[in-house]
């Protein structure tokens, strides 16, 4: 009878432990963080300006990647065992190095400047939304960090014994050198240091302030800096040549490229001291205001806290029922992931670098960075769109103002400089798209005038299209060399062009809708019966030879492509599939043709311009369940529980986003037009809470009515209890409320 009880109680505790679970305990930052999927474990708020990440790629032979020694984009590589220090102020799910700076380090014993020696193997890795811990083998530290918005808080448990905090301005993952310091006392730094080149973008550079505070007051503190190799009589006057020099009576200001501030102590066993830093892109003053209005003296249990309840806010946006745990946290763990870029830029007081002049401006709501918009027009803003709406049109303001400020709409921007990264001109299905789902209150006079400019003006003068002469008059933008990315280009062009002309047309601006419309169908000039492929088209009209559709696999150099070949970009063609089809001998044949591209193993689920191909079948009646077919194995295959667990790079959210939409059933498949395609949910229900300032319904339901059903292929689908089709538009869903699916 007591072995019954014990038994009926644990199961009672179990269920109470399962239906207390929060949104944020769904959560594993380590997803993503091998692979080559760039994302990192640490401290950091819903789009917040501030991230601090442990930064473990170089310093030791021990770790298996290390950033000088290939391409490398991340502070951080789940299999590596090295740690130098916490960065503040890092990028998610990107392709190319920068940031990654201001390394934070505890030590104890003796005094060591240079990190390939202070850095430490470490342990016992703890990581949740707004916190992450490790536990330093060598020093017997425990290390914690939490963030607000715009400032970071580490909490350092030392042994008894001489501790040392160290800020290394030194390194970091950007290409840039130089920083500054300066003592403002005992407890606290200030400074600068540059960053920025962003893949190797020279120009494409800007300062980081930030203001550093320790808790308790040191026993000494000081400077260091690495100095310059002397050569000759020179060196024989300086024990410090080529060596850090410790600076123990200078208390002034210091610069150079390999510098620093250290910190000692002597602590007692399990003695905290907490390091705070705030930091800003527009002065020292800021910083230390950021720091004061957000954490204002609070300690670290209360920052975390409220950490967690701001990502369990935004988590809970949407709920989901059913699937397995591993589900759950693939789906609550990509939605963290496409929560953190765009980033807030603005400090307290609204203040931030305005787009490429620098100057100071103030916002009125928030203004955002980090636009990788070659990945992310193809799915994340709509996500915004959809659950975070209030975001998203802020999203878009800024983009707007950056064209006010700057001239031209954002391609790749980060931290108020265009690194011109990627292709295509993708601000403008970004606008288009926002704008035909209702979301309105945004300078739409202005925005039409920017995409109507990087649309027409001349190549010598456009920053967007800069090959758009030959586009304009050809159709098509001709290889002008072996590797360039001319059908990249040129592809990338037609679905920005189609966007205008749907805006365009809305608008009641016949003549430029009917041009960007026949632009838009330029694509066929690239389409070779010969391979039934995309081909490139040289400067004489003749299509490239030799032709292997297949060159380019694995990022190999390809003629007229870029990260891909022909098979990854000839069904890019979302605005026109069936156009595209037609083209391609009718439905049945591209059907088979997109059904090999799987069978064959072309298909990338890494690379964006192939991203919706799972989606293309349901263009045709009675293919339908390819697509269901596809994305639940698609899914399983590549998006897991584990470190590895996003299929590469996870390029700012666009991966993360993919799973998402796929895991509830609907998938935005051709930017610019306010529709999905719908699939087999993964879960029995969603429920996603929606802005009453931007929709009328409290919630959209998206749920299996015979969920008891093992099949995973739909029989039909209702939209407000009314019949659909497998492609819906999102104002119809969002009147409607609900998306009920009938399994067979």
């Amino acid at each position: 009878m007591k072995k019954r009880i014990l038994i009926c109680l644990g199961s009672l505790l179990a269920a109470v432990s399962l239906f207390s679970q929060e949104p944020v305990d769904y959560v594993n930052p380590f997803i993503g963080t091998t692979n080559y999927g760039t994302c990192n474990p640490g401290a950091i708020c819903p789009n917040g300006l501030m991230s601090v990440v442990p930064f473990n790629v170089m310093g030791s032979s021990d770790n298996k990647y290390d950033k000088d020694a290939r391409w490398w984009s991340t502070p951080y590589e789940h299999n590596n065992c090295f740690f130098t220090g916490f960065s503040h102020v890092n990028l998610s799910g990107v392709g190319c190095p920068d940031m990654g700076s201001l390394l934070l380090m505890p030590t104890t014993g003796k005094l060591d400047m240079d990190l390939r020696n202070y850095g430490s193997r470490y342990k016992d890795e703890t990581a949740s939304p707004g916190y992450y811990s490790l536990f330093l083998t060598k020093y017997n530290i425990k290390a914690e960090v939490t963030a607000t918005l715009r400032s970071g808080l580490a909490r350092f448990t030392f042994p008894e014994g001489e501790s040392h905090i160290l800020l290394n301005l030194g390194e970091g993952l950007t290409n840039e050198s130089g920083a500054f310091l300066r003592k403002v006392s005992n407890t606290e730094v200030e400074g600068m240091k540059l960053l920025g080149t962003f893949c190797y973008n020279p120009q494409a550079v800007f300062p980081i302030y930030f203001v550093m505070r320790v808790s308790k007051a040191p026993k000494a503190c000081g400077y260091w800096k690495k100095q310059r190799e002397m050569q000759g009589p020179e060196a024989d006057w300086d024990i410090h040549s080529g060596k850090y020099k410790l600076y123990t009576k200078y208390n002034k200001e210091l610069a150079g490229d390999d510098i620093g501030a250290w910190f000692s102590f002597d602590t007692a066993g399990n003695e905290e001291v907490e390091v705070a830093v705030g930091v800003s892109f527009v002065s020292i003053e800021n910083a230390r205001e950021n720091l004061e209005k957000e954490q204002g003296g609070r300690h670290f249990a209360q920052i975390h806290q409220e950490a967690r309840d701001l990502w369990n806010s935004h988590l809970g946006r949407i709920k989901v029922e059913g699937g397995t745990e591993d589900q759950k946290t693939v789906f609550y763990t990509g939605l963290y992931h496409a929560l953190i870029h765009p980033s807030i830029l603005q400090d307290v007081n609204g203040q931030y670098p305005a787009m490429e002049t620098g100057e100071i401006r103030t916002a009125q709501g928030n203004r955002y960075t980090v636009y990788s918009l070659w990945d992310t027009y193809r799915n994340l803003h709509q996500l915004m769109t959809l659950v975070y709406p209030e975001k998203q049109i802020e999203m878009v303001r800024t983009m707007v103002d950056m064209y006010k400020e700057h001239g031209w709409l954002p391609k790749w921007e980060l931290y108020g400089r265009e690194t011109l990264t990627m292709e295509g001109d993708p601000s403008l299905p970004v606008i288009v798209d926002t704008w035909k789902k209702g979301l309105k209150d945004f300078d739409i006079e202005s925005a039409y005038e920017a995409m109507y400019k990087s649309a027409t003006t001349p190549g010598a003068q456009n920053l967007m299209r800069p090959d758009i002469d030959d586009y304009i008059s050809k159709g098509y933008v001709p290889l002008m060399e072996q590797y360039d990315n001319s059908v990249s280009h040129a592809l990338e062009y037609y679905i920005a062009d189609y966007s205008l002309y749907t805006l365009a047309k809305e608008l009641g601006k016949k003549d430029d809708a009917d041009l960007f419309y026949k632009r838009s169908m330029g694509y066929k000039n690239y389409y070779c019966k010969e391979f039934g492929t995309l081909r490139p088209i040289l400067p004489d009209g003749e299509f490239y030879s030799p032709f292997d559709p297949k060159q380019g696999e694995n990022f190999e150099p390809s003629p007229g492509f870029h990260e891909g070949n022909s098979w990854n970009y000839t069904f890019f063609v979302p605005h026109d599939i069936k156009g595209l089809a037609k083209l391609m001998g009718g439905p049945k044949k591209f059907v088979d043709k997109l059904q090999m591209v799987f069978d064959k193993g072309y298909y990338d689920p890494a690379n964006e311009p192939d991203i919706a191909y799972p989606y293309l079948f349901s263009y045709f009646k009675g293919e339908e369940w390819r697509t269901q077919k596809l994305v639940k194995e698609l899914l399983a295959k590549h998006f897991t529980n584990t470190p590895g667990g996003i299929p590469g790079n996870d390029d700012v959210g666009t991966m993360s986003a993919w799973a998402l939409f796929s895991m509830m059933g609907l998938y935005p498949d051709c930017p610019g037009v306010p529709e999905y395609t719908l699939t087999t949910p993964t879960f029995d229900k969603v429920t996603i809470t929606l802005n009453p300032d931007f929709y009328s319904q409290k919630e959209l339901v998206i749920e299996v009515a015979n969920k008891e059903s093992d099949s995973d292929y739909i029989k039909r689908v209702e939209m407000g209890g009314k019949k659909c089709g497998f492609r819906i538009n999102h104002n119809d869903l969002m009147e409607a409320g609900k998306l009920t699916f009938y399994k067979k």
